[in-house]
């Protein structure tokens, strides 16, 4: 589920990067402005990625696709060991995989100097910079997960809020960093340009930015871990992830609310059961 969540995104993004970059496109005959051109991409890969979370593979798996979060979510000890590699090596099947179709699709656009496979590179002002930015943008995703996550009023539309920053980042941070936040999507389209330049920023970056992320979130709620490890809860598909006990943010924990739904249900199917009140 994973392979095909995190397979999905990089062949959208090699599909929009193709029609909105390539010399041959209509499309970028037509857009001659590069922020419009990067909003388009925005508002292309942030509806994947909702896609992807509201998905039924994504209420199973948990809609990471990024396996920096589902290490983050390890951490917070939401996530088995075992579990979280297999994620991992999932995740970065994917984008290997979903580069490979869309080099089959795409044929030689993909190649093209304008498109390069879709690879993340820093901007003009360099490697620093975009480290720092991809550290700061893949914090603000983290952080907006988790506590989002573990509010009742808001875990609903988790997936909406990634979208919507996922489609900000595109518009105005991807002349920094080229806007990853993901080291299997870096990974993916750079396997296939052999294009290794700046690596590592896309790998270190992003991997603090979350860690740190998941650092913030214990400390201000008092050492509390998050519920689970999924972006979609309102679903009744089999979960695999450790669930927390406490209440969170807004009211009743899930587990609490779940609990007194089950007790009400078999209250009503035995007329036998009496209430502790």
């Amino acid at each position: 589920m994973e392979v095909g969540g995190v397979g999905c995104y990089l062949f959208v993004a090699c599909v929009v990067v193709t029609l909105l970059q390539h010399p041959a496109s209509i499309v970028r005959q037509s857009i001659s402005s590069d922020v419009a051109r990067r909003a388009l991409m925005g508002l292309a890969m942030g509806a994947t990625a909702v896609a992807i979370v509201m998905s039924p593979w994504g209420k199973r798996s948990g809609g990471h696709f990024n396996p920096v979060i589902t290490l983050t979510f390890y951490r917070l000890g939401k996530v088995e060991f075992w579990d979280a590699w297999f994620y991992v090596i999932a995740q970065f099947s994917g984008a290997l995989g979903g580069v490979t179709l869309a080099r089959y699709v795409l044929r030689g656009a993909l190649s093209n100097y304008a498109v390069r496979y879709a690879v993340t590179v820093p901007g003009m002002y360099g490697s620093a910079v975009a480290f720092a930015a991809e550290l700061t943008i893949s914090f603000i995703l983290m952080i907006t997960v988790l506590f989002a996550t573990n509010r009742r009023a808001m875990s609903s539309y988790t997936a909406y809020f990634v979208g919507i920053l996922i489609a900000a980042y595109y518009t105005f941070e991807a002349p920094l960093s080229g806007m990853s936040t993901n080291p299997a999507r870096t990974l993916g389209s750079a396997l296939h340009a052999n294009y290794w330049h700046a690596l590592w920023v896309y790998f270190m970056a992003p991997s603090m930015g979350m860690l740190a992320a998941g650092e913030v979130f214990l400390r201000v709620r008092g050492g509390a871990v998050p519920y689970c490890a999924k972006l979609n809860h309102a679903n009744h598909e089999r979960c695999i992830f450790r669930h927390a006990q406490h209440e969170v943010e807004g009211g009743d924990s899930y587990a609490t609310t779940t609990s007194r739904r089950q007790i009400a249900a078999e209250s009503a199917n035995n007329p036998q059961t009496k209430s502790w009140e």
